[in-house]
């Protein structure tokens, strides 16, 4: 099978990875790409956004699959434009990814489907956003209605602040502020039926102990030792289908990867918020975990066929990822500094720890950042104790000029906590 993969990130680094590893994958192609995907797939220079560039070079490279990693492509309509060329693709059509690309349309959907998730008004206006947020008070929780690349959330006991950022956003989705941990889950499905994976847990804050500014995400881990054994089974029922389903009644049907964000409150399971899409850093771990061959199950949601797909077969092994970030992100990252010791992490600590690129690029023979979260060290081992220790010692050999990493990621999960 040839396989083209969308996108530039750490994402897509994982996603290739794991293609590469698949027997039945042939040729491995990827548009834009970076640094570290130049080493296990074919780049190609394409804009991400223009469907009709990316059916007319998948037709060019005779892609038997096309997957679309980031979100900005799916709800501008790359899917569409890529299936529209007769080419099997894994992502939702544009209508059924405004399930992220509007909270309001995702609310919408959740009410009609019985998702349990918090209360949330629409708000347009400063009067209707002082209401709003006075009706449920602090911590106060403001969402940009659109794309904001994992930086559109606002949480905040600051009354100021929270109006201050509605009013930079044309439409704002106010919501109760949810209690208990947070947890991604990913599915895929091809409209009909719906295939989970592991759970994972992202560290969304900057800084160690969850301080500091909201960010795409500066770690994760899976599998979730303190989660009840319960949880995939219930958010199937309770989230996953009932959203498919809803999708499906309404016309739209929903094909890819469904991101389930989900708080564990005291009141049980809600729905912070969906993704059209694998998140970034969770997939870094999810398919560190995952032992069936890739390519088979993607192909599977693209062609309507998951229902004939063998039970996906997963590692016992815990998995880390850990972001290395570029100087003063998430505000105004640095970009052009070289990088060095990925060398050393592939003679030294593979095949159990690995380096994934999210933003970098080249800058003649040299390997540079190229964006705020830059590096995704990932690596597995028996438990989540040992897969944080060969992530950090893996770590250490990376050099990046004033580049920073939360040094807690999957701490308290290891200790029991």
């Amino acid at each position: 099978m040839k396989v083209l993969v969308i996108g530039t990130g750490a994402r897509e680094h994982a996603l290739c990875r794991s293609l590469s590893l698949d027997p039945d994958v042939t040729a491995l192609h990827c548009a834009p790409g970076n640094a570290g995907i130049a080493e296990v797939a074919e780049l190609h220079q394409v804009d991400p956004l223009d469907g009709a560039a990316v059916a007319t070079l998948a037709t060019a490279l005779g892609a038997e699959l096309v997957v679309v990693g980031p979100e900005a492509p799916l709800v501008a309509g790359v899917a569409d434009a890529v299936r529209e060329a007769g080419i099997p693709v894994f992502g939702p059509s544009g209508e059924a990814a405004q399930l992220e690309g509007s909270k309001a349309f995702a609310k919408e959907v959740m009410a009609a489907a019985g998702v349990p998730t918090s209360r949330s008004y629409v708000c347009t206006t400063p009067e209707e956003v002082a209401e709003a947020l006075d009706a449920f008070g602090a911590p106060y929780v403001v969402k940009d209605d659109g794309l904001a690349a994992g930086k559109g959330v606002v949480v905040t006991d600051d009354l100021e602040a929270a109006k201050a950022h509605a009013a930079a956003c044309e439409r704002v989705v106010i919501e109760e502020f949810l209690d208990g941990p947070e947890v991604s889950l990913f599915a895929i499905t091809d409209g009909v039926t719906v295939v989970p994976l592991q759970p994972a847990q992202d560290f969304k804050r900057a800084l160690d102990g969850d301080e500091g500014p909201n960010t795409g995400g500066m770690g994760a881990y899976s599998p979730l030792p303190w989660a009840d054994p319960k949880l995939v089974d219930e958010v199937m029922q309770t989230v996953l289908q009932p959203t498919v389903d809803e999708l499906h009644r309404r016309g739209t049907p929903f094909s890819g990867l469904l991101y389930a964000g989900l708080a564990i409150t005291s009141r049980g399971v809600r729905v912070i918020e969906f993704n059209a899409r694998f998140g970034d850093p969770e997939t870094q771990v999810v398919l560190a975990r995952l032992k069936t061959p890739l390519a088979g199950v993607l192909l599977a949601a693209a062609n309507g066929t998951l229902d004939d797909l063998a039970p996906l077969r997963w590692s016992e092994d815990a998995a880390v990822t850990v972001v290395i970030a570029s100087h003063n992100y998430p505000d105004t990252p640095r970009t052009g500094d070289p990088i060095a010791g990925l060398d050393e992490v592939a003679a030294q600590d593979a095949p159990h720890a690995y380096v994934l690129h999210a933003g970098t690029r080249y800058d003649g023979d040299d390997v540079v950042s190229a964006g705020g979260r830059v590096l995704s060290v990932t690596a597995t081992g028996a438990d989540l104790t040992q897969a944080r220790e060969r992530a950090y010692a893996a770590l250490t050999r990376v050099r990046l000029d004033g580049s920073q990493h939360r040094t807690d990621i999957a701490a308290k999960a290891a200790a029991g906590e």
